[in-house]
């Protein structure tokens, strides 16, 4: 079932949701993504400094540090200011859409993930970015 595009991939998920990170490292390893998780923003950032990801998903609503905040934080980083950042969240309001596309992320998919279009969703939001390498 791997896809020589996906098996390239290397995916950070982040999300404080331990039954969505569990869902989605699963489905993309198993779709041959190669995947890390982390379940705060602060176990995401340590993640990085030693990973490099093709993408990172990233939960927006999470204690302590949400994605709204780490998106600025990896924004700022020299080694992240290009990395695709799609944002994920169940609040799916359009207001959020709206707001997540303003400042800069590269995508939105709304959770509970659907495993059925999750890589499409990915592959869409991925197409519509200019930061993928």
């Amino acid at each position: 079932m791997s896809d020589p595009a996906i098996s390239q991939w290397k995916i950070l998920v982040i999300d404080d949701d331990t039954d969505n990170l569990d869902v989605a490292s699963q489905y993309l390893e198993f779709v041959g993504a190669t995947v890390r998780t982390a379940s705060s923003a602060q176990e995401g950032m340590a993640i990085l400094d030693a990973f490099e990801p093709t993408f990172i998903l990233l939960d927006l609503s999470m204690p302590v540090m949400d994605g709204w905040e780490m998106f600025k934080l990896l924004r700022a980083r020299p080694q992240t200011a290009s990395t695709p950042i799609i944002a994920v969240t169940a609040h799916a309001m359009q207001g959020d859409v709206v707001r997540a596309l303003e400042v800069g992320f590269d995508g939105y998919i709304t959770k509970p993930f659907m495993l059925k279009s999750l890589l499409d969703d990915i592959k869409s939001c991925l197409a519509q970015s200019s930061r993928l390498r």
